[in-house]
């Protein structure tokens, strides 16, 4: 289930885009929070965003719904 909407998505991989090039021109580490940003903007899925329950994918799903009805 994604919860990272369109806009943050399109940052993460422009994020990871500027990593690369720091990377690239300065120091080998910023790979790692360039492979990071990349990957949660392609899937849609962030797992601190999961830790924390904050979604901003609009969508939501039957099943969340549901839940969230049950709390209540």
């Amino acid at each position: 289930m994604q919860n990272v909407g369109i806009a943050d998505r399109i940052v993460r991989i422009i994020l990871a885009v500027i990593f690369v090039i720091l990377a690239i021109i300065h120091s080998a580490w910023w790979f790692i929070p360039a492979f990071l940003a990349l990957l949660t903007g392609i899937i849609g899925w962030c797992g601190l965003y999961a830790l924390v329950d904050i979604n901003t994918c609009p969508v939501v799903h039957k099943s969340v719904r549901k839940a969230k009805k049950r709390k209540k």
